[in-house]
């Protein structure tokens, strides 16, 4: 299990945001929407069953495998994206295109798909953020 130890700012219902320290890991994330940053860290959405308030100091767990398929889908699929439109984009470049250097053609397919991929992963994370299977859930009231 993944787990984080911040504070309580505001309860929202069976949601709580509670702020975190913000890590080195923090700056080179693509995941903007997952968290909002501040200026002494990050503010993330938790799942909050056991009620914890305003002011308290929690734990926060996340489950491996959502942590795994967030970081796979970001940061995977866009490279493998990458090479397969490279790829595609040099047989047609060879088989149908006469005139014009193939590899051209692979790099403008394979940008084009990578920037497509970057769109996809923003809808999808739009789509997810209602969900609570990934979400972040606050495990236990530390003081």
């Amino acid at each position: 299990m993944i787990e984080e130890v911040g504070t309580v700012t505001k309860v929202e219902g069976v949601t709580a945001l509670v702020a975190v320290k913000k890590k080195s890991s923090c700056d080179g994330c693509t995941a903007g929407g997952a968290c909002k940053t501040t200026a002494d860290g990050a503010e993330i959405e938790a799942i909050n069953p056991i009620h914890a308030k305003e002011g308290q100091t929690v734990k926060l767990s996340m489950q491996p495998y959502t942590y795994l398929k967030g970081s796979m889908l970001i940061y995977g699929m866009p490279v493998v994206i990458l090479i397969t439109g490279a790829i595609i984009g040099k047989n047609i470049g060879e088989k149908y295109i006469t005139g014009v250097d193939s590899d051209l053609v692979a790099a403008v397919l394979g940008f084009s798909c990578l920037l497509l991929s970057f769109i996809g992963i923003k809808i999808w994370s739009r789509n997810i953020s209602s969900k609570t299977e990934y979400k972040p859930v606050i495990e236990e009231i530390i003081s």
